[in-house]
């Protein structure tokens, strides 16, 4: 009986342990999942130093990308119904970080996006554009009206790796068809795009 109440007693914590780091465990990965990257101050008006020529009397959506940030395969996914019935100049800048050797940003991400109909793709070499735009997460999305005019900066996914409706999506979607804009803003759920991890 002894022997029974003791493995009883074992048996109890390990689950209420199992069950503890199950609860944690998710809690941290839900936390880590809404925590929004960070963004610098992009140009109000489209910046003469960006690697894009803009199509004057057309609007222009841009999205900053890290190529290894497994998050942004969502905003992909997003970016392309956006993009499918509308006229806007779209581009999709992969980041190529200073010392990579050409070809480091050609992932499967990349694939994804030049699949993407009437999307031109590019390498982001050294970062130049994430810098000019002041984008600093993957999944960067920057909304340029025909006049060169800021409309949008921010992020088109509810959360990180995560398709589906969100405010940004919903503001960029009105825009490009020349309807009210909810926000000009939303937050950015990525990988920092000068993650130095991912450029060994």
């Amino acid at each position: 009986m002894r022997i029974t109440a003791q493995r009883h007693f074992w048996l109890n914590t390990l689950l209420v342990v199992w069950l503890a780091g199950l609860v944690l465990g998710g809690r941290a990965l839900w936390v880590y999942s809404v925590t929004p990257g960070k963004a610098d101050l992009t140009p109000a008006q489209w910046p003469e130093q960006a690697p894009i020529v803009r199509k004057p009397g057309q609007a222009t959506l841009v999205l900053l990308a890290h190529p290894h940030c497994p998050c942004t395969r969502a905003s992909l996914a997003e970016l392309a119904k956006l993009v499918e019935h509308n006229e806007a100049d779209t581009w999709i800048l992969f980041l190529r970080p200073e010392g990579a050797q050409p070809g480091w940003e050609k992932t499967s991400l990349w694939e994804t996006a030049a699949a993407i109909p009437g999307v031109h793709v590019l390498a982001d070499t050294d970062g130049t554009a994430a810098h000019v735009f002041g984008a600093e997460t993957s999944g960067h999305v920057l909304l340029y009206d025909p006049a060169g005019r800021l409309q949008f900066s921010g992020g088109i996914t509810a959360a990180r790796g995560h398709e589906g409706p969100s405010a940004g999506g919903a503001s960029v979607l009105a825009a490009l068809h020349g309807a009210a804009i909810p926000q000009h803003q939303a937050q950015i759920f990525g990988c920092p795009l000068q993650c130095q991890e991912t450029t060994q």
